[in-house]
């Protein structure tokens, strides 16, 4: 089937043209500081709004600078030793979840120690919300016909624009748009109605991205650039992936044992 037709630009005001993908950014962290506000309402959340909105802000500079190095140092590290520069031409496109996670999580710290909040809970608290800006973003890249699938013969493969090819392949932007988000945000935000361990809503999130990310990647075409690493199959999607779910899984264990011997995290 044809790639619908999309224009990569929302709106323009002017010379300022306004893409899709920025605002699929902006929805995102829109809809966390949303659901993060509702969270705070509930009693003994122990969270203000004002806590919330200041916890995004620090979220979204982690995933915009996190992403971004993550994105020249893990993908296209070359490209930045013959141009060190380029690191800073965020218009070019280029990011990582990945990078944006690390970026996060060091967010996260920043705001613990100016909180006085344990780190733990405060990567709990907002990791629930985490998925619906992936979803977002994902979408984001299916609008601008970018990080296409591999080719098939399934009924719903589409052409892209993008492609050079011009061949059918996997939409599987709109694979992670549902697993990384929809199924993911669903799975936490359930888990984390009750109280858990702290880092336990954590630990699922990195084992359920993991597994989610590593699914897809077998449907994902990898980087023109890169491709695959060895043996056919194994992309840097699944290299950095598979490492979450075993650290998420060690970390789920770690957190329910220190509940069970009633140590505080």
């Amino acid at each position: 089937m044809e790639f619908p037709h999309i224009d990569p630009v929302a709106f323009a005001i002017g010379p300022l043209k306004v893409h899709w993908y920025g605002l699929m950014y902006m929805f995102g962290f829109a809809a966390a500081w949303l659901l993060g506000v509702y969270r705070a309402k509930q009693p003994g959340s122990g969270w203000t709004k004002d806590q919330v909105g200041d916890l995004v802000f620090y979220g979204a500079l982690g995933v915009i600078i996190g992403g971004r190095l993550g994105y020249v140092f893990f993908y296209n590290f070359d490209k930045f030793l013959q141009d060190p520069l380029w690191l800073f031409q965020v218009w070019t496109g280029g990011m990582s979840f990945h990078g944006g996670a690390i970026g996060v999580l060091v967010a996260f710290w920043l705001f613990a120690r100016k909180t006085g909040k344990r780190y733990l809970r405060v990567a709990d608290f907002m990791v629930p919300m985490v998925p619906i800006g992936l979803a977002t973003g994902r979408f984001g890249n299916f609008m601008n016909a970018e990080l296409w699938g591999r080719a098939s013969d399934v009924s719903w493969a589409m052409v892209f624009p993008t492609d050079p090819l011009q061949i059918a392949r996997h939409p599987s932007q709109l694979y992670e748009m549902v697993l990384e988000g929809v199924v993911l945000f669903l799975v936490l935000w359930v888990y984390s109605v009750k109280p858990r361990p702290a880092g336990a809503v954590t630990a699922l999130f990195s084992i359920g991205y993991g597994c989610a990310r590593t699914f897809v990647e077998f449907f994902r075409e990898p980087d023109a650039h890169i491709g695959y690493l060895t043996g056919g199959w194994l992309t840097m999607g699944m290299l950095l992936s598979i490492p979450m779910v075993v650290l998420g899984i060690a970390v789920l264990v770690w957190a329910y044992r220190n509940d069970e011997r009633g140590v505080k995290a």
